[in-house]
């Protein structure tokens, strides 16, 4: 999974937030319920202990003390009930006081003494080591003969505490459940409102300069996707344009300029014959006619090209062992590769079989041994080899020549690109070998690479793909 890609980065964010809020909103529920737990227990309490103010303690010198406890034992047994009761009068003595409960959750003999203000009702929390929490209320009261009471009725959170637990266990099941269901939801609906994203891309590789007339798909969603997409097939289409353009302009240029130049050339020739000619002039018209032959293969170079890029090149297609047409050429050039006393190895075996136009593919095998003889020092070595690789027929040239400096290898394919001009020039090159190489290599739906060390050499590498119906076999 690409960690860096809109769609994790969004799900992740999201996710998140998410959890956050909800981790947020868990905890407000938790405090809130508690809270409200607490504050209703206390409602209860206190109303509990003015309700024996109220019933029991309103005439209790009439009706006695014994009367008071058996009746706070039959209705709230306390120890039953778990809850603590105590009734003391103004003096301090106490008049009742609950026992132990049988769950055992406080022990009234650990509850603090009633304060000394008995006419303020309060609530007070009482903590012991290893029990609950215990909520006692007090409430003062007024018997009707004058007697004065304080009335303390207490009960252990236990059962609020309970309740809280299992909303906390409910929240660590439910939120990562409630959360990973809504991250995947939403990593499906990133997914899907990004899948035209995708597709533009998947697209937008295939686009080159052979091929500017498709286009992106545009989503028709109204969003910002189909307003990028038709911003992209707009620029695409104006690139399109200009591009037309440039080529038109030097495929026109080129056809125009070989007339005038054979002309030119063929003028000079005539010049060149008269028989008076002083020796510096003859000297000078050969310079020239040199320099207008260059001339000429230059803008034939340009006008190849230029049509080629365009597809507008004439081009047959047929079938041919691409093995013999290396090792025919490199026959042909063994001559000049001995005349620099460089070693020139062929090592293609096998029938290597790929269609399109054989004239143009051996153009590819003559530049490129043209190339390496030319920047290879006498004595040096140029080996040429023909494979399959997967579904491609591979072609490399490999020199043990100057090499190519670093900088240099990404424009080695460029127009007029020479790593030593100076160099370059007095061989006779214009720059424009390589370009006509990636021309034509690209017209046959393959690619040309380079992998060179200064000083050490070059290797030039040529895939083609396979004619339909080539058995992958044969090879160096």
């Amino acid at each position: 999974m690409n960690t860096r890609s809109i769609r994790f980065r969004l799900t992740v964010w999201y996710a998140g937030l998410l959890a956050s809020m909800l981790a947020l909103f868990g905890a407000s529920v938790y405090i809130g319920l508690g809270h409200y737990l607490k504050l209703s227990l206390t409602d209860s309490l206190t109303k509990e202990a003015r309700q024996i103010g109220e019933t029991l303690l309103v005439n209790v010198s009439l009706s006695g003390d014994a009367y008071v406890v058996d009746e706070i034992k039959e209705h709230l047994a306390p120890e039953i009930n778990s809850v603590f009761v105590r009734v003391t009068r103004a003096d301090g003595s106490t008049l009742y006081e609950s026992g132990s409960p049988r769950d055992g959750s406080f022990d009234p003999r650990n509850v603090t003494a009633p304060p000394g203000d008995l006419t303020q009702a309060s609530s007070r929390v009482e903590r012991a080591p290893g029990r609950p929490e215990l909520i006692v209320c007090s409430v003062p009261y007024t018997s009707r003969d004058g007697n004065s009471f304080l009335v303390e009725v207490g009960a252990p959170l236990k059962q609020s505490e309970s309740v809280l637990h299992g909303l906390l266990l409910a929240f660590a099941v439910g939120l990562p459940l409630v959360v990973a269901v809504a991250i995947a939801g939403g990593y499906v609906l990133m997914r899907r409102a990004l899948a035209p994203v995708g597709e533009i891309t998947r697209t937008a590789e295939q686009i080159t300069s052979r091929n500017l007339s498709e286009r992106l798909p545009e989503a028709k969603t109204g969003d910002e996707l189909e307003a990028l997409s038709s911003a992209l097939n707009r620029m695409i289409a104006r690139i399109e344009h200009s591009f037309r353009h440039v080529n038109r302009f030097s495929a026109d240029a080129s056809h125009e300029l070989r007339t005038p130049l054979t002309v030119l050339r063929g003028e000079l020739e005539a010049i060149a014959q008269r028989p008076d000619l002083p020796i510096d002039v003859r000297e000078t018209i050969g310079s020239t006619l040199e320099e207008t032959e260059r001339l000429s293969k230059i803008v034939e170079s340009l006008l190849a090209i230029s049509r080629l890029d365009a597809g507008e090149a004439l081009m047959t297609r047929e079938r041919f062992n691409l093995t013999e047409l290396v090792t025919d050429t490199s026959d042909q050039m063994r001559l000049l590769a001995e005349d620099k006393q460089i070693a020139l190895k062929c090592a293609a075996t096998g029938r290597v079989e790929v269609e399109g136009d054989q004239g143009r593919v051996k153009q590819v095998v003559v530049n490129l041994v043209d190339n390496a003889i030319k920047y290879t020092r006498e004595g040096g070595k140029v080996q040429i080899s023909v494979s399959v690789n997967n579904d491609n027929a591979v072609l490399e040239v490999t020199d043990s020549g100057v090499g190519i400096p670093s900088e240099a290898i990404a424009h080695v394919f460029e127009r007029f690109y020479r790593v030593d001009k100076a160099r370059s020039r007095q061989m006779g090159g214009a720059g424009l070998g390589l370009s006509i190489v990636k021309s034509i290599c690209a017209a046959h739906q393959g690619r040309v690479s380079v992998e060179s060390t200064e000083g050490k050499g070059s290797r030039f590498t040529v895939e083609l793909p396979l004619a339909n119906g080539q058995i992958q076999t044969g090879g160096i």
